[in-house]
């Protein structure tokens, strides 16, 4: 019983309720604002931008947990989306095999980040940033700086507009679009794979002490590589995602992306110092940005004031885990 209490209150738990309880509040002061926020119209847009970012922000997670940073997500989005537009458009492939090529793409633009990363001994931070100019250019000329269209092919925009789950027999209108059901499909699997098997222990184990975890004769670099593979994987599935969502790959965006990831999942509890964070946490802190940016919006504050807002929270945010540590 002690142990369930302490579990209660501990920093981490702490840390979520606080979260949690910063996302109620804030849907609950934007409903008060402006009586357009509770429109479904509204709360299907707050989920389908979540989609993208939370799927983002679950890829940044594993690789901050290690200690490590990726600056790439947002422009490998990008070049994951073209390369969907590739496979399928041009290459006429099964839209499920251009999927899961778009996402081995993904994969391996992440091996290469953990090979720069880990073999060469690059910090993360220039590593990253390398490859996502590299994906930044790809995507340019692989596209002939044109957006690549998929309205010839029927069921791809379906992949994250259309809906298996109905509830509009409960709330009129209420219809989860597929972006979501995915989104949280993702969190679980990533959540698995963080906290049940040896991928997610030596995740934890990297950013915590990776000396201690080399000296007892684990090959680290492998496992690094992996992990940012996985996380390249992941932000496959967010290529696929936006550009399903917008029936197109655009080749020009998606630079940006990769802040909005980072902050969902320091809000959430992720520690940038590395060992800490959770997928609960990551998810949480999506809905945060995007119900923040969203409310906003309708509250017509002006889009640079919307990026002051949210840079304030990023740091805010930080500093909390920065106290936290210290504690």
């Amino acid at each position: 019983m002690n142990t369930v209490i302490k579990n209660l209150f501990s920093a981490k738990a702490r840390q979520k309720v606080l979260a949690f309880a910063s996302l109620v509040l804030m849907i609950v002061i934007f409903a008060v604002l402006s009586p357009n926020f509770f429109q479904m119209d509204n709360l299907i847009s707050i989920m389908l931008s979540t989609a993208v970012t939370g799927v983002l922000g679950i890829a940044v997670t594993f690789v901050i947990i290690t200690g490590g940073i990726d600056l790439a997500i947002g422009t490998l989005m990008t070049l994951t989306a073209v390369m969907a537009g590739v496979f399928i458009g041009y290459w006429n492939l099964p839209i499920w095999l251009g999927v899961l090529a778009a996402m081995a793409t993904g994969a391996v633009a992440g091996t290469i980040s953990g090979v720069l990363v880990a073999k060469l001994k690059l910090p993360p931070f220039i590593a990253t940033m390398g490859i996502m100019m590299i994906a930044k250019g790809l995507s340019l000329v692989i596209s002939g700086a044109k957006p690549i269209y998929f309205t010839k092919y029927e069921g791809y925009n379906s992949i994250s507009n259309g809906s298996f789950i109905d509830f509009s027999f409960l709330v009129p209108g209420l219809i989860i679009p597929n972006a979501v059901v995915i989104f949280f499909g993702v969190g679980i699997v990533s959540s698995i794979i963080l906290n049940k098997t040896v991928l997610g222990r030596y995740t934890f184990g990297l950013g915590s002490n990776e000396e201690a975890v080399r000296l007892s004769g684990v090959n680290v670099d492998r496992w690094k590589v992996a992990i940012y593979a996985l996380a390249g994987a992941i932000v496959g599935i967010a290529g696929i995602l936006i550009s399903s969502r917008l029936n197109s790959a655009q080749p020009a965006l998606g630079q940006g992306y990769e802040l909005d990831a980072i902050a969902a999942a320091v809000i959430g509890g992720v520690s940038l110092s590395g060992g800490e964070g959770t997928i609960l946490g990551t998810i949480i802190g999506a809905f945060i940005m995007s119900v923040l940016i969203n409310g906003l919006r309708i509250l017509s504050v002006p889009q640079e004031w919307q990026t002051v807002v949210s840079g304030l929270i990023v740091i805010f945010a930080v500093y909390m885990d920065i106290l936290r540590r210290r504690k």
